[in-house]
């Protein structure tokens, strides 16, 4: 509640700050809303401040996404589990329920859990999470420092004879409010290594036109730049496999499962901040370049 408000009343502040949403004049008369003291906030209640309020909104309906959260590894500090595709690391938007950090902290024992990273809704793999609060800034700190090595593998659509470097390095920037990622001159600030692991004629069937290959890939980021993987490979002419992103913008309805990003998050490996242990965490998922292959990883 900002110092110098001019509320005389908690739910004057509440219901002017929502628009009078009927959710919230619900919430305060069944006695649901709480100062940051444990305090239930009633109608009379008087506008504190500095202060914090807490209430839960009213969620929209959401399909469920297919696919289980498989626990990859647990001790005292760390959970690391394996994401399905579309499950997205946190709420946000239209995406609160069906989300990773919600679905796990439904479970006892994992109240307290929180994503040292995040990973793409669209992508699956490996994601890390921290179970006590006090040390999760020690693992975000390894990831900000690129002190983790990640391995990701993707099935990319390649133009028949033509090869991909092994390195790519640019410039990506990406403007708040747009769906994409882009390009642009200046000093480099995204890495990326490849590694093409096989590759396949495909005939130019499928979703992304004029491509004759399937090619499973290897890829390392050495930074973290936002949808830094999918630009990449898109500016080489080698699109990932179900992005509806990148070359181009596709509308795809946000129910549609059918269609997953070939994009894996398949191995992260540190030294642990807190332990001193190292460690290397592999998912189960995998990436085929036959349509049944391609079938069999979709449904995992």
């Amino acid at each position: 509640m900002p110092i110098g408000g001019v509320w005389g009343t908690v739910a004057e502040f509440l219901l002017d700050r929502t628009r009078g949403a009927a959710e919230v004049a619900r919430r305060l008369d069944s006695g649901e809303v709480r100062l940051g003291d444990g305090t239930t906030v009633t109608r009379d209640t008087a506008y504190r401040p500095g202060e914090w309020v807490y209430l839960h909104r009213d969620l929209p309906e959401e399909t469920p996404v297919p696919g289980e959260i498989v626990v990859l590894h647990e001790d005292e500090l760390l959970l690391v589990v394996d994401k399905p595709h579309f499950l997205a690391t946190m709420p946000r938007g239209r995406h609160v329920r069906e989300t990773v950090l919600v679905r796990l902290r439904r479970q006892a024992g994992w109240e307290q859990v929180q994503p040292a990273h995040r990973l793409d809704r669209l992508t699956a793999g490996v994601l890390l999470l921290t179970k006590d609060p006090a040390v999760r800034g020690a693992y975000q700190e390894l990831f900000a420092t690129r002190a983790v090595d990640k391995t990701y593998l993707a099935v990319v659509a390649l133009p028949a004879g033509r090869d991909l470097p092994g390195e790519v390095r640019s410039r990506i920037e990406k403007t708040r409010g747009q769906l994409q990622a882009v390009e642009v001159r200046g000093e480099p600030n995204a890495v990326t290594r490849l590694e093409v692991l096989e590759r396949v004629p495909r005939g130019g069937a499928g979703p992304t036109t004029g491509a004759d290959d399937l090619a499973l890939l290897r890829l390392r980021p050495e930074t973290g730049r936002t949808h830094q993987l999918r630009v990449h490979l898109a500016g080489l002419g080698a699109p990932i496999v179900g992005d509806p992103l990148y070359p181009q913008v596709r509308d795809v309805a946000p129910d549609d499962f059918s269609e997953p990003l070939r994009l894996l998050a398949s191995e992260l490996a540190f030294t642990d901040p807190v332990t001193g242990r190292p460690h290397r965490f592999v998912s189960r998922r995998t990436l085929g370049l036959t349509p049944r292959e391609t079938a069999a990883g979709a449904a995992q």
